[in-house]
């Protein structure tokens, strides 16, 4: 079998015709893919950035050495590829049946620059080994290096050493340090991760792993690795900063799946998103002046997300994935799964509409009890207390605990799991009586899609964030289809959205100033040991779901509330816009009735105190 392998080596590179690398230079750039936000305007781009190539010799040794010492420590001395290496990563791939490890050398990236994609599978890797000792049979070490260097990708579009050095210093080449150069060698190994206008604290971490390799293999005295690794970045143009960040790089990830990479770099793409530039700019502004507060008291691994969806249609006009992209690239508002919290609750009193109850009925605040498998759960409410009897409006309006526990147990689970399901939940929902205080993991666009049902008269839809995409000459080659679907009955829907009123207007009375003057809706959730706090609310326009927590799922601490963390957010970015007076649309079939709010007893002076208006 070995020499059936030797042979057929022997066969392909007497047979194979010679190989050309000047196919990379005769790159052209195209025209850049333009992100254009809900009223038309522009405000992203996927663009490539590549200048002429340099010769070698232009090139500082600290530049080849740190390529050297980063991605290829043998490169004049293998014939292009490693056997060593193969060997071992042959063995460790086999072992898991698929492409786990490779034995890049640097002409085997170059030859991924010719003529593969990013696809990793066994046919692909010897045919990258065959092509790399064919290029070193054809080729010097030295055009080898210089074409690779020339064309290596940075991220951002940043292609080849010389775009690197303008984007990053706007400096020639030539005149960059050990410092500089390491850190270019750094992000070659996933520019993602390490392209410092990205994430500029991995890079420099990644930058001095280089510069102490470079010191091992004698590339660098002690002295000059000592002192470069001390050195800033100093990126010129520091100020660099991309509107949504976490929202491009999701439409990154989307498009390139869709279209490719280099179609969606060089062909010219029109892709229409949702966002709102104005919404986006004041939910990023709020988001980081809240959190820049909150994190003094907080834990400083606090992080959150938010997301404002249009009542009507479920497109997305504002996306903050996170306290930083620099830091963490993850986009909360898809990726990151937390409990849902009190938010879950609505759903709750939703079933129990639909099987026959009202809000004026009444149910006993008492100690509950269960055990199941040796354990004993004995639920509390927030403040531990118990009310005694009060209105099923009232139990929903203060997120108490006990009464929802028996209003699930009364409609039974799976009729409240079932209806999560058509509001939009795919996450799992455990089958357990505590699954009524939202012990369940989701997503934050899970959960704004289900709370946005309530201000949407019943209907679900599905957020969103991109409408179409059209090629260069403007023909549409994707639209979306949002799921669309009535989850709950319109006279249900206002009766459950009448009583998130409640909360927003007992609110309103402390600060009145503040306000808004569109009526709004609301739900708050905060999870044991404050370890997740949520904030739900609609207008009648725009859904907007914050959430904040820990990535590792720590408590915040104590007495941390959603009040205190997520709704100064809200508010701040519901004043910028300067919404309409508006007011929810109700069922007309549905009558207005003043009740007692612990008693559910008809009153007739709506003004009383205890005294709320529901719609029956």
């Amino acid at each position: 079998m070995f020499i059936s392998f030797v042979l057929g080596v022997l066969f392909f590179l007497s047979t194979r015709q010679g190989l050309d690398l000047s196919v990379l230079e005769n790159y052209r750039p195209g025209k850049p893919s333009i992100l254009l936000d809900e009223k038309g305007r522009e405000w992203g781009r996927f663009q490539l950035d590549k200048r002429e190539p340099i010769s070698l010799q232009k090139m500082p040794k600290y530049l080849i050495q740190a390529f050297i010492a980063s991605e290829d420590h043998k490169f004049f001395e293998h014939v292009g590829i490693s056997w060593k290496g193969i060997i071992r990563s042959t063995l460790i791939n086999l072992y898991h049946w698929r492409i786990v490890q490779g034995a890049s050398t640097i002409t085997q990236q170059l030859v991924k620059l010719l003529f593969f994609d990013s696809k990793r599978t066994f046919v692909r890797k010897i045919k990258e080994q065959f092509l790399s000792l064919l290029i070193e049979r054809q080729f010097t070490k030295e055009q080898i290096l210089e074409t690779y260097l020339n064309h290596v990708y940075f991220g951002c579009g940043i292609y080849g050493v010389e775009a690197a050095s303008q984007r990053f210093w706007k400096k020639y080449t030539s005149d960059l340090d050990a410092s500089q150069a390491a850190l270019l060698a750094a992000i070659v190994k996933s520019p993602i991760r390490y392209c410092p206008l990205i994430s500029p604290l991995s890079g420099e971490k990644r930058r001095n792993l280089v510069l102490s390799k470079m010191f091992q293999l004698g590339f660098i005295t002690q002295k000059e690795y000592k002192e470069s690794e001390t050195k800033s970045m100093d990126l010129a143009g520091t100020d660099y900063k991309v509107l949504a960040p976490h929202a491009k790089e999701t439409l990154r990830i989307f498009l390139e799946s869709l279209v490719g990479k280099e179609r969606l770099y060089s062909e010219g793409l029109t892709i229409q998103t949702t966002l709102n530039i104005f919404a986006q700019r004041q939910a990023e502004q709020h988001f980081k002046n809240q959190f820049n507060i909150i994190k003094k008291k907080l834990p400083p691994a606090a992080d959150g997300a938010l997301l404002s969806i249009d009542v009507s249609t479920g497109a997305i006009r504002a996306l903050v994935g996170g306290y930083s992209f620099a830091s963490s690239q993850v986009n909360r508002a898809f990726k990151a799964k937390r409990q849902v919290g009190s938010v879950l609750k609505p759903l709750v009193y939703s079933v129990a509409l639909q099987e026959g109850a009202c809000f004026s009925d009444t149910k006993i605040d008492e100690p509950l009890s269960f055990s199941q498998g040796g354990h004993t759960w004995e639920p509390r409410n927030v403040y531990r207390i118990f009310e005694g009897e009060m209105t099923l409006s009232r139990a929903l309006s203060y997120s108490n605990n006990i009464i929802t526990i028996k209003t699930l147990l009364d409609v039974g689970v799976q009729k409240v799991i079932n209806l999560a399901k058509k509001c939009g939940v795919s996450s799992h929902l455990p089958p357990y009586p505590s699954l009524a205080l939202g012990c369940a993991d989701v997503t934050l666009d899970e959960a704004a899609g289900m709370f946005n049902v309530f201000a949407n008269g019943g209907v679900y839809v599905e957020p969103h964030l991109v409408k179409w995409v059209k090629d260069q000459w403007g023909k549409k080659i994707w639209k979306v289809v949002p799921k669309k679907r009535r989850a709950l009955s319109y006279k249900i829907a206002s009766q459950v959205t009448q009583v998130l009123t409640f909360g927003l207007k007992r609110l309103r009375k402390k600060i009145p100033y503040k306000w808004i003057k569109s009526e709004a809706i609301s739900k708050t959730g905060t999870t044991n040991d404050s370890r997740v706090c949520w904030f739900a609310a609609s207008t009648p326009r725009l859904t907007t779901v914050i959430c904040v927590g820990c990535d590792d799922n720590s408590p915040l601490g104590k007495n941390v509330y959603p009040v205190h963390t997520a709704f100064p957010i809200w508010l701040g970015l519901q004043r910028d816009l300067d919404l309409k007076e508006e007011k929810f649309v109700s069922d007309p079939s549905l009558k207005k009735v003043v009740v007692h709010e612990k008693t559910g007893k008809t009153m007739k002076n709506e003004e009383s105190k205890d005294s709320i208006v529901l719609l029956v």
